[in-house]
């Protein structure tokens, strides 16, 4: 699936960007079980009609979250082009059966396509701001000989012919020297190590944040489950020892039932086994 093959109108077919952003906002939002069939479609029949409109129902998003990221310095209008990419990407990978609408499935792969696009450009963009900078910028590589590091005589001269400071000459040339690092590994290289694999946070890919919700539901109705099969008494000494925002002590406990603190300490124990055994398979299926 292509921009092309969707054919949405792109920021330059507009001509100016409030235009374009104008032009997104009257595209209509899709109702649930709209958004539902058309992906289902898109899914099933591989119907570009159908991805063709859910993108355009969602391109009002892309505007809204690209425009956080103006303050890297970048076009808004190459940050929403990237953010598209993203939505596509979202489009084309979304599973209408997961529960989960594609408003909440496509933010994380607009942000993952603008963070790579501001990743990939940040360099360009701190490396000369200043209109010195520039200058040193355009000037330092010409002026050095060779590929070694200045010495401090040559930072000087350096400094003295563009009229910076000698310290600007020396952080310019550390800019200079370093080497941009691929976000991701080459597409062929399966044992490639690059920064994505220890940089990406997956804590709110949508996938996950499913799986953990089932997860915790599991683990609440399997704790009510659990509790069920106790007796009152026993019910009650859990709840107060484990389960209350302030909990109990064996002695308070042996003061309310009128036994000794060994006794409510038995009673627990044998509580917490009968219900671990009621916790085990839900555990397994969690």
């Amino acid at each position: 699936m292509t921009t092309q093959a969707l054919a949405f109108p792109v920021i330059s077919a507009v001509g100016d960007i409030n235009a374009y952003i104008a032009a997104a906002k009257r595209f209509p939002i899709l109702s649930e079980e709209e958004e539902f069939r058309l992906a289902t479609r898109f899914r099933d029949e591989d119907d570009l009609e159908a991805a063709r409109r859910l993108v355009l129902s969602h391109l009002r998003l892309v505007v809204s979250i690209a425009r956080g990221y103006l303050g890297y310095g970048l076009p808004h209008a190459d940050l929403i082009q990237e953010g598209n990419i993203g939505l596509m990407k979202a489009v084309k990978r979304f599973d209408p059966r997961q529960g989960v609408r594609l408003v909440s499935f496509a933010i994380h792969w607009i942000k993952a396509e603008i963070h790579e696009y501001v990743l990939r450009n940040w360099r360009l963009v701190k490396v000369a701001t200043t209109k010195a900078q520039r200058k040193l910028f355009f000037n330092l590589r010409s002026l050095k000989v060779g590929s070694e590091t200045l010495t401090p005589a040559q930072a000087d001269d350096v400094a003295r012919r563009l009229s910076v400071k000698p310290e600007e000459v020396v952080e310019m040339e550390t800019r200079l020297s370093g080497h941009d690092i691929a976000l991701e590994a080459d597409r062929g290289d399966e044992e490639g190590f690059a920064p994505i694999a220890y940089l990406e946070d997956n804590r709110n890919e949508p996938t996950r944040v499913l799986e953990g919700r089932d997860r915790d539901r599991l683990q609440s109705e399997g704790l009510r489950t659990a509790l069920a099969v106790l007796d009152e008494r026993s019910r009650r000494i859990v709840e107060a020892r484990w389960l209350s925002e302030d909990p109990a002590t064996l002695h308070d406990l042996a003061g309310e039932f009128g036994v000794s603190a060994e006794r409510i300490r038995q009673i627990e124990a044998k509580a917490m086994r009968k219900m671990k055994t009621q916790l085990l398979p839900l555990a397994g299926a969690a």
